[in-house]
């Protein structure tokens, strides 16, 4: 298999779009390193689902919005797998308000998460990859930071955040054949969406061209093919896996 040997860190790897892209890269023979925040339970769950597939993997519980917690949880990783093949930038959480009543707290809180986290992740990892001559980085955005949306100044400014970075990092580092590509998602099954009013979902559902949320594992055959041999000439990319909202 393709994936084989391989080694991947996911962040905010025991949820949703995470989760997805983690099973699916094990599925393939990758070997796995994610962090999480609060649930032992949930991640070391997750530990031997992943291994039960014939791969190895490592759960850290980490801030993703701590430098000094990435540095060290990528150290970790490198140290017992020898290298690191794949960065997938996943860790996000919404603090959904107006800006007129946003906190500065509910700012920074989104911003550090969400785009801050990329930068860490990003930093500790990319070294390594200059060294080894390979890699591949893929950010997990959102159609909010190509779009925009009321009630998420926040979410949305950290997602563009996320777009920018990844245009800029592509061309700092291709020429070490290391590639850094994005996924846009829109509205997917997860438990961020599940939270919104039903009637919300249903309007949002009638904008979409397709007329539902997408699977968490139709973003994850992206991340595999985006990360894969297949997609060594692509760089500077952002993928839409929205069913057509933001075009």
């Amino acid at each position: 298999m393709e994936f084989k040997d391989k080694v991947a860190i996911v962040t905010g790897g025991t949820r949703g779009i995470g989760r997805a892209i983690a099973l699916e890269l094990a599925k393939n023979g990758c070997n796995i390193a994610f962090n999480y925040s609060k649930s032992a339970d949930t991640a070391h769950a997750l530990v031997k689902e992943i291994e039960s597939m014939g791969v190895k993997a490592l759960s850290f519980q980490v801030d993703a919005s701590s430098f000094e917690g990435a540095k060290t949880m990528v150290k970790e990783v490198k140290d017992k797998s020898g290298k690191i093949d794949f960065l997938v930038n996943n860790a996000g959480i919404t603090r959904d308000k107006l800006l007129a009543l946003m906190a500065e707290n509910d700012w920074d809180d989104v911003i550090n998460t969400n785009l801050k986290s990329v930068y860490n992740f990003s930093k500790a990892v990319i070294t390594q990859m200059i060294k080894q001559k390979y890699g591949s980085i893929l950010n997990i955005t959102s159609v909010s930071g190509i779009m925009g949306t009321a009630g998420q100044v926040n979410y949305s400014s950290s997602k563009a955040g996320m777009i920018g970075f990844t245009k800029a990092l592509a061309k700092e580092v291709g020429k070490a054949n290391i590639t850094v590509n994005a996924i846009a998602c829109g509205f997917i099954e997860t438990d961020m969406t599940s939270v919104l009013p039903q009637e919300y979902k249903d309007k949002m559902v009638e904008m979409i061209p397709v007329r539902r949320f997408g699977k968490p594992e139709e973003v994850a055959k992206t991340a595999l093919f985006l990360l894969s041999d297949n997609a060594r000439y692509i760089t500077g990319h952002v993928i839409s896996v929205d069913g057509g909202l933001a075009m």
